[in-house]
């Protein structure tokens, strides 16, 4: 392998290797879509999922490692219309859970993108850490979960196929689960 070559691509381990260029398009994507979270530009945020994506956070269980810590219930499963409504809803008198607004960072970290058999779409497994306060309570929550996501290339800009947060937690210490992933 040549220089120029290892310059121009990432590896890890026996990970396939994408280039640097679409490595950083994918992390550019992927803050854009924080800042949109994080300032509650929610309309904008769901303009970014295709219209057949999927949105799903699998409810953990308590399993020996090694076994499949997921089982068939989910707390959200979600498709783009699904969460078109849910955002529509946080603009109504009835978000109940959301008086006063939530204040929330989302960190995301240890960003993996890998190919997949179509040239327009790649897997992107990624670390996420969410911070939520609310009104003037010196309460807050702490969220950790690993996101996979697809990613399919539209034209020039990326969208979001298919997501499944898997949250580290088995009990969810939140009052509620108002935010986004």
């Amino acid at each position: 392998m040549t220089s120029s070559t290892v310059a121009d691509a990432h590896t890890f381990g026996d990970q396939p290797a994408v280039s640097v260029e679409v490595d950083y398009r994918v992390r550019h994507f992927l803050n854009y879509e924080t800042r949109l979270l994080d300032e509650r530009m929610f309309h904008e945020w769901v303009q970014l999922f295709c219209d057949d994506a999927t949105y799903e956070i699998p409810v953990r269980l308590n399993r020996e490692m090694g076994s499949d810590p997921f089982g068939s219930a989910k707390s959200f499963d979600d498709s783009k219309q699904t969460l078109g409504i849910r955002v529509d809803r946080l603009y109504t008198d009835f978000a109940w859970s959301e008086q006063p607004p939530s204040r929330v960072r989302h960190y995301v970290t240890n960003v993996m993108v890998s190919p997949t058999d179509s040239d327009d779409e790649y897997e992107v497994a990624s670390n996420e850490l969410v911070y939520r306060s609310r009104g003037e309570s010196v309460e807050y929550d702490l969220i950790s979960a690993v996101r996979y996501d697809r990613l399919r290339l539209i034209g020039e800009s990326f969208r979001i196929a298919r997501r499944r947060i898997c949250l580290d937690q088995t009990a969810i210490g939140a009052h509620n689960l108002s935010m986004f992933f």
